[in-house]
């Protein structure tokens, strides 16, 4: 009986995670299509056209947000206060009740990994070889790695393969680190040497992902133990050191899918998903946070349609039930997207409220693998949640929600700074000097790399940018 059970679920709760998942990667003029578009298919679903939290339920008046889920718990409280929101006036800031507004105002770039990686490398690379790397990098999975190898890239482009070999150490160094690995093992090697640059590592994590990858997946700790000679506690130091700073799928956690949906164009122009500001408007009160929901009213499940399947004849009643369903399935997973983007911002914005204040510089490190063991979910739930979202901040700038994942934008931040106040082109060495007072301790080539990616030219350059 209790596998007829189970069963009989499966089918059901795998549907409800695929059709969460996909609510969960759009972006809200995107839900907007899908709502439409099932309202327009689907019999069973209905918009009730009156206003209504999608949270409490609560009805509400014709203008404004919820009373209830948009007030603080506690005036003494600095915890941000997340809520769904319905308002769709937003969009339109000028007098003028018609006016669309100004579209630059709510421009974003959307870019894909490799086109992210290839801005990194450019500048590291020659002219000739940049064709390589652009080869490589639409021959990445999901996950970041390689899926060619380098012999027949060097074939195909009749190369000699230490060239290629070059092109890809090159591009292993660019963020998010390890990307173009052709395994788990070697992006862990390449995340390694890059953090041993700037700081210490246990002297046994090499070795352990050199020559035991196997135990060390399956977390053996007595077995590495006595094959390295060492005590447990020290494995598990250096397996606990590798899972916080390491992973085996850099573009997993660092940015999400490398084919993600939501990443069609290069330059749109859209409306935020998320509204980020101040309770009254008060900068000394926290923060408020809106998650936009695309329709007015409220969505279920019809009562009349209810109503008419119990009275169908049999020849309707299987595919009227299979309308049913659907609409029902799509109401509970739109409450469950609703519900992970609370949990999401309720831990953006209190991790990052001194950048949301005062700007990128006091952007603090975070993954997304991080907010996902936070949450307890998995990390590619975090992934398709951030994918495609912009937010408005207080100062009404427009961002990617992936920019509080960005781990070497506040250094990218001070690092123009600098080079905004030198009263001569300073060297990458002399910027990396200069970073480490200011509390960054960066390699010379990672400054050359973060100086690329900020479209900054090398010292020799500069002179005629430079006033004296």
């Amino acid at each position: 009986m209790f596998q007829v059970h189970t069963q009989a679920l499966r089918p059901l709760t795998t549907a409800h995670l695929a059709q969460t998942m996909t609510l969960l990667s759009l972006t809200v003029d995107e839900l907007r299509q899908e709502i439409d578009s099932e309202l327009a298919s689907n019999p069973a679903l209905e918009l009730v056209e009156e206003r209504r939290c999608p949270t409490c339920h609560r009805l509400l008046a014709d203008r404004g947000v919820c009373p209830v889920c948009s007030c603080p718990t506690s005036l003494e409280s600095d915890e941000p206060v997340v809520f769904v929101s319905q308002r769709d006036d937003f969009f339109y800031s000028k007098s003028d009740p018609d006016s669309q507004g100004d579209e630059e105002d709510f421009s974003t770039t959307a870019e894909d990994l490799p086109t992210y990686v290839m801005r990194q490398v450019a500048t590291e690379l020659d002219s000739e070889d940049r064709h390589l790397a652009a080869f490589l990098l639409t021959h990445l999975d999901d996950d970041g790695l390689l899926t060619t190898t380098v012999l027949e890239v060097a074939r195909y482009h009749h190369v000699m393969p230490s060239r290629v070999e070059h092109v890809l150490d090159v591009i292993k160094r660019a963020e998010p680190i390890g990307v173009g690995s052709r395994t788990t093992q070697e992006a862990l090697l390449a995340q390694l040497d890059v953090i041993a640059e700037t700081s210490p590592v246990p002297e046994l994590a090499r070795v352990i992902i050199e020559e035991d990858m196997e135990r060390l997946k399956k977390l053996q700790y007595s077995e590495l133990a006595r094959r390295f000679d060492t005590s447990q506690r020290k494995i598990q130091e250096v397996i606990h050191f590798i899972s916080e700073n390491l992973n085996p799928y850099p573009a997993r956690s660092h940015w999400g899918s490398v084919r993600e949906p939501t990443q069609s164009g290069v330059n749109v122009y859209q409306h935020p998903d998320i509204l980020i500001n101040y309770i009254n408007g008060d900068p000394e009160k926290p923060f408020v946070v809106e998650i936009i929901m695309p329709v007015g009213g409220m969505l279920r499940v019809s009562p009349m349609f209810r109503k008419a399947l119990r009275e169908a004849g049999e020849e309707k009643r299987e595919a009227w039930k299979s309308d049913l369903e659907r609409a029902s399935l799509l109401v509970k997973c739109l409450q469950q997207r609703n519900n992970t983007m609370q949990r999401l911002m309720q831990q953006i914005v209190t991790i990052q409220k001194d950048a949301i204040s005062h700007g990128e510089r006091q952007l603090k490190s975070v993954t997304r693998v991080e907010i996902s063991k936070i949450l307890e979910v998995h990390e590619s739930t975090i992934s398709r949640a951030v994918a495609g979202k912009t937010v408005q901040l207080p100062n009404k700038r427009i961002v990617p929600l992936s920019m509080f994942f960005d781990r070497s934008l506040n250094i990218r931040t001070v690092l123009c700074d600098l080079i905004s106040k030198e009263k001569k082109p300073l060297s990458d060495a002399e910027l990396a000097k200069l970073l480490e007072k200011e509390g960054y301790k960066v390699a010379r080539r990672t400054v050359a790399k973060y100086r690329a990616m900020e479209g900054i030219l090398p010292a020799h350059l500069r002179h005629s940018t430079v006033k004296v």
